[in-house]
């Protein structure tokens, strides 16, 4: 079983499969040669019109010139009948050879067959062409002087067609062939690797597109079918797992969200309640005669008491504008008269804080499309962050800027200590938390910039 299982094991690598690709190629590699001599060999002997000849008497042209010139050599002092005798028995040993036999007077005495073309005379200058054209022509053409050149007794001439020698060439000595074939097996292996890289190729490329296409409504990437169990099948594997965490740490997060929403909503009814009841004793406390300290911790109690109401009022429109529960009713407003008209309800806090507002806007109406309602909302959240965590500052600047590529810039600025300055003066919270909200869902960008000078917050339509 343990075998087995390892035998899969090496089936299913990408890595294995490679190398057993390799090692084929490299045990195939060296018996390319045998098998291009037995193609030709198959080839040559199916499809080749060639005669039929003894094959140890036409091995190789030398073998021929050989025996012609050993045959020369023999004949010297020979008469012209022992000669002629001799040139018969020669070519009864060897029927495809043609011969002729001039002698020392340059006279042609003796042509098996007859030539026509051949001179009964042999001049010198016709001999040494008749050599010059015989070289590497065909055919095969050797010439051997009787006794040696010097020794004046003529010379005898053997010439076979080359397609009897060449019939008989080695195999191996035909590179075209082996040439053609060492290719063919060559490109049969890249196009094997080829196929091969393009399949892992189009499986990683399915993968990258599962990982870059997420879904339209969970936003999360698509799981994959399992191909093989490979390398790349372990990382698909790997990869299915992991979308099967997101999905469910996405529906945890839902879960925790619902759950959130549920308790800041009925956290903020329960509160309610109390605060009703403790705003009506200080109600009561306030046409009790008390000392002047008495009267200055009831009217902090009831600041505090008032922030509160707001922090839960605040939490209320959070929970609700987080959970899409509430529709915003855009239309075309100027919001630079809602922001004046804002702005004159805050005055007498503004006044009683200690605050000096500074509003400088320009004439000329700004035109938003937005929700009138929810940007009062957005306005008092931010007015009343300078009251309750930059009134140190005593200031408040409400002003438009003019920017490049923007119709205009509504900026809300005071001089308290900064939103990062302690953890008692951040000021951003839930209040600035629905202000971003509220700014990206109408459309609307927002930035905030902090420092122990101050704090500014720039708005404009996107």
């Amino acid at each position: 079983m343990r075998w087995r299982r390892n035998r899969g094991r090496f089936r299913k690598s990408l890595t294995n499969r490679y190398l057993l690709l390799i090692s084929l190629a490299m045990i195939f590699m060296p018996i390319m040669f045998p098998l291009a001599s037995i193609l030709y060999w198959f080839v040559n002997d199916t499809f080749s019109e060639k005669p039929a000849v003894p094959v140890e008497k036409y091995t190789s042209g030398a073998v021929l010139e050989k025996m012609w010139h050993e045959e020369a050599a023999t004949l010297s002092g020979a008469s012209p009948e022992a000669i002629e005798r001799r040139l018969h028995s020669i070519q009864l040993e060897y029927p495809e050879i043609s011969m002729f036999w001039v002698d020392g007077s340059n006279e042609m005495r003796l042509q098996m067959p007859v030539q026509p073309s051949l001179p009964e005379v042999w001049s010198a200058p016709y001999t040494v062409q008749f050599m010059k054209n015989a070289v590497d022509g065909d055919p095969f053409t050797s010439v051997a002087f009787i006794g040696g050149e010097a020794s004046g007794e003529g010379f005898i001439v053997m010439q076979i067609p080359r397609k009897y020698i060449s019939v008989q060439q080695p195999i191996a000595s035909e590179t075209a062939m082996y040439g053609l074939f060492i290719t063919l097996m060559s490109v049969l292996f890249i196009v094997v690797s080829w196929l091969f890289f393009v399949r892992i190729r189009e499986r990683l490329l399915r993968l990258r597109s599962a990982m870059t296409s997420p879904h339209t409504v969970t936003g999360l990437p698509q799981p994959v079918a399992l191909t093989k169990l490979d390398e790349i099948g372990q990382l698909e594997e790997g990869y299915n797992h992991m979308v099967i965490q997101l999905e469910e740490g996405q529906r945890r997060q839902r879960e925790e969200e619902e759950l959130r929403k549920s308790l800041i909503a009925n956290l903020s009814h329960d509160l309610r309640t109390p605060l009703t009841v403790i705003r009506s004793h200080i109600f009561s406390m306030e046409r009790e005669p008390l000392s002047e300290k008495g009267k200055e911790s009831l009217s902090l109690i009831e600041s505090k008491i008032a922030d509160l109401g707001g922090l839960i009022d605040n939490m209320l429109s959070y929970n609700l504008l987080a959970s899409g529960k509430v529709k915003l009713n855009m239309e075309p407003t100027d919001v630079l008269r809602t922001v004046k008209e804002s702005a004159a309800a805050w005055y007498p806090v503004w006044e009683k804080a200690g605050i000096e507002p500074d509003i400088q806007v320009r004439d000329e109406p700004l035109n938003w499309n937005v929700d009138v309602l929810w940007f009062r909302r957005l306005l008092d959240n931010l007015f009343q962050n300078v009251v309750r965590h930059a009134k140190s500052g005593q200031y408040i600047g409400i002003h438009t800027e003019e920017r490049e590529g923007l119709e205009g810039m509504l900026v809300i600025s005071d001089r308290g200590p900064g939103v990062g300055s302690d953890s008692q003066n951040k000021g951003t919270g839930i209040g600035l938390a629905i202000v971003d909200h509220l700014t990206r869902e109408m459309g609307l960008g927002c930035h905030v910039e902090s420092s122990d000078e101050g704090t500014r917050i720039s708005i404009w339509r996107r």
